[in-house]
């Protein structure tokens, strides 16, 4: 079997550190003192034998059986040629060719695969020496450009390719929602005197003429949000959840909802790791995906059994659905209204916004319109972001004619 090269010293924990990182974006859960264990596990065993190491490091890195196949995959092909991994990590491009010819993507995990063509953080200095003779094309197939003209285009026009990158990117659209202030108190340079503190201080040392001051805690506002799964929203749907499963991996309060012909709590299954299994695992809990739509009863199962829950401490609610509800029972209204008493704000997302012509001709989106805050579109990774905007702005008094926002 053919052994590792030896490395320069000093070079030996970068190599173990940025494999560490690859199978982390790869969706292993790997920690700081799995990495330290990797380090000393490798410099133990030597470097003499390439199955050695391998051992060394899965033995340290990987918890679980189903872990292998990853670790296996991503050691063949970050070990195989160090400098071409490194420089494609670093220059976050999507494909990399080279003389070294890497494993075929088809055998690759496909988080493996995204892990290797992309990630936030830059890789570090190569390790090893270059050769004169080895020489590497480096081609940015997926340029700025290409990245702004995916910020604008519809989710439902994208290639399969095309959508896969907008899942990956959407998971990097800001945090929508500000702290609000509670009722505690906390020290602060300025603000109004805390009279009670600034009273202690005096009873330690009467000659400190100090004023103590405070200000008011702040803590995220909770997010609800509410998906509507039918045939008419299915890959938006899809796109929302990723990114749900983004917010709650930064923000602790997040609960989300799908509906279609019933309600769903799909809150517990995203907060898997990785968010593709998430997903996959939200989408298998609901019955109804891609079915019907029955909106108002749905909100109307919302309201009687999870809103007291949910939306306590200025919650906000993101009602995401065409307004095409199949139910004529005339609930949707009643349920709309009671909605907004519970949250904050109501901000409606909804794709049909993107054609210029769109008019609330439907019941639904009339029922809707009366009982909403913000009516935005939401059918790009461009107006995604403006989710945000919606949910900062000050309370006013609803004029749903005015506050629908047409897409640009």
């Amino acid at each position: 079997m053919r052994p590792l090269e030896a490395p320069r010293s000093g070079r030996l924990a970068r190599n173990v550190v940025a494999f560490s990182r690859l199978l982390r974006d790869a969706g292993l859960p790997i920690g700081l003192d799995q990495s330290i264990a990797a380090l000393r596990a490798v410099e133990a065993v030597g470097l003499e034998r390439r199955e050695d190491v391998r051992a060394a490091l899965a033995a340290t890195l990987t918890s679980r059986h189903e872990h292998q196949a990853v670790f296996d995959a991503a050691f063949e092909a970050f070990w195989r040629d160090p400098k071409l991994v490194e420089r494609m990590m670093a220059a976050l491009l999507p494909k990399v060719a080279g003389r070294g010819k890497p494993p075929a993507a088809a055998q690759r995990p496909a988080r493996l695969e995204q892990a290797l063509h992309s990630g936030p953080r830059a890789a570090p200095k190569p390790s090893f020496a270059p050769d004169a003779d080895d020489e590497v094309t480096i081609d940015a197939m997926l340029t700025w450009s290409d990245r702004e003209r995916l910020r604008t285009r519809d989710f439902e026009s994208m290639t399969v390719e095309e959508f896969r990158e907008a899942v990956r990117l959407v998971r990097e659209v800001p945090v929508p929602v500000d702290p609000v202030p509670v009722r505690r108190w906390r020290a602060a340079r300025r603000g109004p005197v805390d009279l009670r503190a600034t009273l202690r201080r005096m009873a330690r040392d009467p000659s400190l003429g100090t004023v103590a001051r405070q200000a008011r805690r702040e803590r995220p506002a909770p997010l609800v949000i509410l998906c509507d799964v039918s045939g008419s929203m299915e890959r938006y749907a899809r796109v929302l959840l990723h990114w749900g499963h983004a917010l709650m991996r930064t923000r602790p309060r997040v609960a989300v909802f799908t509906f279609g012909t019933r309600l769903t709590d799909v809150t517990r299954m995203l907060r898997h790791r990785d968010p593709d299994e998430a997903v996959a695992a939200a989408a298998r809990a609901v019955e109804d995906w891609s079915g019907g739509t029955r909106i108002g009863p749905s909100i109307d199962a919302f309201n009687r059994h999870w809103a007291r829950r949910v939306l306590t401490g200025n919650a906000a609610a993101l009602l995401v659905t065409d307004g095409l509800d199949r139910a004529d029972d005339g609930s949707l209204g009643a349920a709309a209204a009671q909605l907004a008493r519970f949250a904050r704000r109501v901000v409606w997302l909804n794709p049909l916004l993107r054609y210029d012509g769109f008019e609330p001709r439907a019941a639904g989106v009339r029922a809707l319109l009366p009982h909403v805050d913000r009516h935005i579109p939401v059918h790009s990774l461009a107006r995604l972001e403006d989710v945000g905007r919606a949910l900062r702005e000050a309370a006013a008094p609803r004029r749903p004619a005015s506050r629908t926002e047409s897409h640009a």
